[in-house]
């Protein structure tokens, strides 16, 4: 996975912000040994702009689309409401024994309601409204998942999403993969979708902030 800023600014700035919690650097370290894909994990920094941002917000209801190991569920409740919920989905069942270990330690796993399965089919049966929604799953279905959250999202909400600059692949007008093609249409149909205030910051990956205006 390509980084986007200069890695000695990217030390800097982490050395300098708000350090990694103790239980998420030992679900970080877990994920890394034990689990497939471990570059599918939230990095501690982007993990610490979720918490801030949650915490800027104080969500009530919030939908996470992509569950992994838990990792990013935790940093978003840092900053939940005292009664908020967080709906978060995945399809892999695998997973749901270290989602429900690191979700229990952390005190938040009242409040934290895992789904298995198609989020595609599981969002439209959350008969809920989210004022913060995250979204990291498959790619390539990026645009149907705008479409089923989007009047999801009260007004003045958030919706972040992940992956957008997809390793830089995004600027290869000569691209043959179809994630890369999906991932373009999505940032054009988030920038010009009126509903949105939209921002993209080239944070690891690249993450899309949008506020439903």
């Amino acid at each position: 996975m390509k980084e986007f800023i200069n890695k000695d600014i990217l030390n800097y700035v982490e050395l300098n912000s708000q350090q990694e919690p103790t239980l998420l650097k030992e679900l970080n370290k877990e994920t890394n040994l034990k689990i497939l894909n471990p570059r599918m994990l939230c990095s501690s920094y982007q993990g610490r702009v979720l918490s801030i941002i949650s915490k800027i917000i104080k969500p009530k209801n919030v939908l996470e689309i992509g569950t992994y190991t838990g990792y990013s569920a935790l940093c978003i409740a840092e900053g939940l409401e005292k009664n908020g919920i967080i709906h978060t989905i995945d399809i892999n069942e695998e997973l749901k024994e270290i989602q429900n270990k690191y979700f229990k330690k952390s005190g938040f796993g009242n409040q934290i309601q895992q789904h298995i399965g198609n989020a595609i089919e599981i969002i439209p049966k959350i008969n809920e409204c989210f004022d913060f929604v995250y979204l990291d799953a498959d790619k390539e279905n990026y645009n149907e998942y705008f479409d089923l959250i989007i009047d999801k999202i009260v007004s003045g909400g958030v919706l972040i999403c992940d992956n957008v600059l997809w390793s830089g692949k995004v600027l290869n007008t000569n691209h043959k993969d179809l994630i890369t093609e999906k991932l373009i249409e999505f940032n054009q149909l988030v920038k010009k979708d009126k509903r949105l205030d939209s921002i993209i910051l080239p944070i690891r990956d690249g993450l899309s902030i949008c506020r439903k205006i």
